[in-house]
């Protein structure tokens, strides 16, 4: 059906009259009346009859208004949805399990008031690319990549210096140890499928590699973190980075461990990246919170990759 038209029967509906309506919808009188003359030869039945104090829904029309009234709502649902300054605020999480999707959900639990869309796009350049053209609204992303800089009207902060941990199973050399050093991993084989070429944390583990000599292996398939926790357990020489702030949860008999990393301790630089003429109200709202509860490092040295920019 014809959405102009269904409005026009609609808004009679409400007025009563074809005049009150035309005056409501800014059109003239021919023009509602030629519209509901197009939706009754559309549908094959009469919805409207005039009379002397204006207009009546028939049988039929009486039917067709709440699902009238229902089309335009989905229509109205359908235009706010991606329309900036009306639709949810929508951020790229980088992957539901990554510390930026915490970050949103801690928003959200502050600002329930704020609608939110939540999306995950792989790689920077996708992401920056959908922040510049406005279908979303802001990004997480460690910037900058070697070789590349954010595009003008890209604007970004530091929100989380996450700190990594080294995840062994019970029998590796490290699962007893208190704390580890980056350099005692130097010749340690840390299994990554999930790095692809291109990333920035493909990007941010080959400089930690080089920097402290652990071997980074990329190679295998990627059946996701379940399979890796579960290779992890049962190896006693293969070892893999999470954090804290990842929600995981892992069977008790695989018995993994978190094991501290010191003297320093790496840490993944998260930054939120917005295009600064974004007109969304939700986004400085979300600048302020993060900026507000962004949590600082007090233990000892920090290391990030040399491309890493803070601000």
């Amino acid at each position: 059906m014809d959405l102009k038209a269904v409005r026009a029967f609609v808004a009679i509906a409400d007025a009563g009259q074809f005049q009150k309506a035309a005056v409501d919808l800014s059109l003239t009188q021919q023009a509602v009346s030629k519209r509901i003359a197009a939706l009754e030869k559309d549908l094959g039945v009469r919805l409207l009859v005039r009379t002397p104090r204006g207009a009546e829904l028939t049988i039929d029309g009486q039917v067709l208004l709440p699902h009238a009234r229902a089309l335009l709502q989905a229509d109205e649902r359908a235009v706010a949805a991606v329309r900036p300054r009306e639709r949810a605020l929508r951020v790229d999480v980088v992957g539901r399990r990554a510390a930026p999707a915490g970050l949103v959900r801690d928003f959200h639990r502050a600002h329930p008031e704020i609608a939110l869309d939540v999306v995950t796009l792989f790689d920077a350049d996708t992401a920056v690319a959908a922040v510049r053209d406005g279908a979303v609204d802001a990004t997480f992303r460690a910037v900058t990549m070697p070789g590349r800089r954010l595009p003008d009207g890209i604007e970004a902060v530091s929100v989380l210096d996450e700190p990594l941990r080294l995840c062994v199973g019970p029998d590796h050399e490290f699962a007893r140890a208190a704390s580890v050093t980056p350099a005692q991993l130097a010749g340690h084989r840390i299994w990554m499928p999930g790095n692809a070429p291109g990333t920035e944390w493909s990007a941010y583990y080959d400089e930690l590699a080089e920097t402290f000599g652990p071997s980074i292996d990329t190679i295998g398939p990627n059946f996701g973190i379940e399979a890796l926790l579960d290779t992890i357990a049962g190896s006693p020489t293969l070892a893999t980075f999470l954090s804290e702030r990842t929600p995981l949860v892992w069977p008790a008999d695989h018995d993994l461990r978190l094991v501290p990393l010191r003297d320093p301790t790496p840490v993944y630089p998260h930054s939120l990246l917005w295009r600064t003429d974004n007109p969304h109200p939700g986004l400085a709202a979300l600048r302020d919170h993060l900026l507000a509860t962004r949590p600082q490092l007090t233990e000892g040295e920090v290391w990030k990759p040399s491309w890493a920019v803070t601000w």
